[in-house]
């Protein structure tokens, strides 16, 4: 019986060029990914969080331009492992917003190597070398629960992710899921938000760069707790979900003027 996965042929793939993307970002976009992950869940008041689903003194618009590229293409004999690396652009002053990079385990499309050695490439990238993320045995500097809503998965998903797998039963329970699941990217807004709380004197601005490793998966309506260890140069983290005790979501976050006053 042959398979019925398309072999991966490398040099196809590290040629493939992404077309360039623009898009416009508004006050309603601020707004409506914060309400995804969880602002003003609790508290509709919240004080620290209502200015970011209501901007009391006029609206913002920002037009910006993503640039992709392959960053990385690693043969892991049963599976392969794809690396993208995207930049985002302020498109009328040029200035770079931030950079991201995603890594995509593909299971079932390893093997393509034509040699005795795994074929692996990555590309040269700006963005800093990770450091790789031990979770301290100790006890943790500061604990945030914070419950997410049955309806967590489909408010999020106007933000931009259509995937059926967070909103239809069926595609759900062909994956293996007894019902629709919460994007992982959701899960994280959780995390950095229990962050900026615990860690950041509810201030956004001070994170510069955030790490993130999805372990598990979330049902909406679940209660996310996240765990925060202060180090001299970041905020190590994890998150688990209360209900079943399961870790789902760990990383670290990279904090400007961290200090040992927080």
């Amino acid at each position: 019986m042959t398979s019925s996965i398309p072999t991966i042929e490398p040099e196809l793939v590290l040629a493939h060029k992404f077309p360039e993307s623009f898009f416009d970002y508004t006050e309603r976009d601020v707004a409506l990914y914060a309400l995804g992950v969880g602002a003003c869940g609790a508290n509709a008041v919240d004080e620290e969080e209502l200015k970011y689903v209501y901007h009391q003194y006029g609206q913002s618009y920002i037009q910006i331009q993503n640039r992709a590229h392959i960053a990385g293409l690693h043969d892991k004999g049963k599976a392969t492992i794809l690396e993208i690396e995207s930049t985002s652009i302020n498109k009328e002053t040029g200035e770079v917003l931030c950079r991201n990079r995603n890594t995509v385990y593909l299971r079932g499309t390893g093997g393509f190597s034509k040699t005795s050695d795994l074929y692996s490439y990555s590309s040269p990238s700006l963005m800093p070398k990770v450091t790789p993320v031990v979770i301290p045995k100790g006890t943790p500097f500061a604990v945030y629960e914070d419950k997410t809503q049955q309806s967590q998965a489909l408010l999020y998903r106007l933000s931009g992710d259509y995937n059926p797998l967070h909103s239809d039963p069926m595609v759900a329970n062909i994956a293996g899921f007894s019902r629709p699941i919460l994007h992982g990217l959701c899960t994280l807004g959780y995390a950095v938000r229990a962050i900026i709380k615990c860690c950041c004197n509810g201030k956004p601005a001070l994170v510069k760069s955030v790490l993130g490793r999805f372990i598990l998966h979330v049902y909406p309506g679940e209660t996310l707790i996240t765990e925060m260890w202060k180090t001299d140069s970041r905020i190590i983290y994890q998150t688990r979900v209360k209900e079943r005790q399961k870790v789902v979501l760990s990383g670290a976050v990279v904090v400007n003027h961290l200090s040992s006053s927080l």
